[in-house]
């Protein structure tokens, strides 16, 4: 009989991660363009999917009602950077942020910041669901962090809120004739049908 050596451990490779620093050192260097639609999810850069007029036209209409119904309390950020980590800087479609003066030059919004983050799913989502609610839910603050995700197929909103870990305690489904009522604002409430048109 022939004696066999025992295998060698299976080693998975290890993971590179990205820090925010690093993200953006690579876009001053020319290795990313500062035009390319990106994020980077827990070091990792992800490349958006093309914005649909479906989807452009529910991102106009959410910032005029939140417009509308904070009357200048709070800033509307559309489709800018939030730096949730050291290896997380996500564009929602819209967030709410506590009123600075200076608009948030200084630095971008950090989970501190959000009240209210929104993201539009067309074809996104699996993935917003999926990938990006988990990473709000571990860098969010349980008294005002709310994530709502407004699924254009269904024609309906999730409303996610009091996070824990990497999930949220509480989730409800809108549908169209309800009215959305934001944990994080009190007095903030929307009509599904305003959202959706």
């Amino acid at each position: 009989m022939v004696a066999t050596s025992p295998s060698p451990p299976v080693v998975a490779p290890a993971r590179r991660r990205f820090t925010v620093d690093e993200y953006y050192r690579m876009v001053e260097a020319g290795v990313l363009r500062p035009d390319e639609r990106l994020e980077l999810l827990d070091g990792e850069i992800m490349q958006m999917s093309p914005i649909g007029s479906r989807h452009a036209a529910t991102v106009s209409r959410l910032n005029a009602l939140f417009s509308g119904a904070t009357t200048g309390q709070y800033i509307i950020s559309v489709q800018n950077p939030v730096c949730l980590s050291q290896h997380s800087e996500l564009q929602p479609d819209v967030a709410l942020l506590r009123y600075r003066a200076d608009y948030y030059a200084a630095a971008h919004p950090t989970p501190a910041d959000v009240l209210l983050l929104v993201e539009v799913a067309d074809t996104t989502l699996a993935f917003d669901r999926d990938r990006k609610l988990p990473c709000y839910a571990e860098t969010g603050t349980a008294e005002v962090w709310e994530v709502w995700i407004v699924d254009l197929e269904r024609q309906q909103i999730e409303q996610c809120h009091t996070p824990a870990g990497a999930q949220y305690r509480s989730r409800r489904i809108w549908t169209r004739g309800e009215t959305i009522a934001c944990h994080a604002i009190a007095g903030l409430s929307i009509a599904v049908d305003a959202i959706f048109g």
